[in-house]
């Protein structure tokens, strides 16, 4: 178990090692070497993006439901790592766009359009703006400052991946989406019904 745990927490710095390279890195190859990154290149980031986030919602509610598997547990640690990655993918391409022309991108906050229903404009702007939030917000010292309102912040996860995946349903008829939205919801809800039914047996 020792070893274990140690090589959750090595594979939780590779994984944030593996975050701030793309941060960084990622932006300017989509501005300035555009071309040699494919179509398919890009669709392979967004689909780790959406593992990673798969990933972070179902851990914890797994854990909750399957108490007695010791194995499970210490993996609710690594929610911090695939998180991180997962969104720093996103504002990767965000950081592009502010590149390449940031007036423009910041009136196109403001407008309508930006946040109309039309073509699930709406779904995907929701899941890139909590995206920012949560990469903002996943450190110690956000931890500190923030308080209890820490925890409902974190909360906009289900925002994050809920509003990017039936994005992705809906506009390109992804089916794997689908069942992972489907997924989420059971094992949350099954957590929920186990936890509840802990708090009722320890108060008899």
């Amino acid at each position: 178990m020792k070893t274990y745990l140690k090589t959750i927490k090595y594979i939780q710095q590779i994984l944030l090692a593996i975050s701030v390279i793309l941060i960084m890195v990622l932006p300017l190859m989509l501005v300035f070497l555009q071309d040699s990154i494919s179509y398919d290149n890009t669709q392979f980031l967004y689909m780790v993006s959406h593992v990673t986030l798969l990933f972070v919602m179902v851990i914890r509610p797994l854990a909750d439901i399957f108490t007695q598997t010791k194995l499970i547990r210490p993996l609710v640690i690594l929610r911090k790592g695939f998180g991180v990655l997962s969104a720093s993918i996103i504002i990767s391409f965000i950081l592009a766009k502010l590149m390449v022309d940031p007036v423009a991108y910041v009136q196109s906050l403001t407008s309508l359009p930006y946040w109309s229903i039309r073509d699930y404009a709406l779904l995907a702007h929701l899941g890139d703006i909590s995206a920012v939030i949560l990469l903002v917000t996943s450190n110690n010292l956000s931890k500190r400052l923030l308080g209890t309102m820490w925890k409902k912040i974190q909360k906009l996860s289900y925002v994050y991946f809920y509003a990017s995946a039936l994005y992705v349903c809906l506009t390109y008829s992804d089916g794997y989406q689908l069942l992972a939205m489907v997924l989420v919801s059971y094992v949350t809800y099954l957590a929920f019904v186990k936890n509840k039914e802990r708090i009722i047996q320890n108060n008899i």
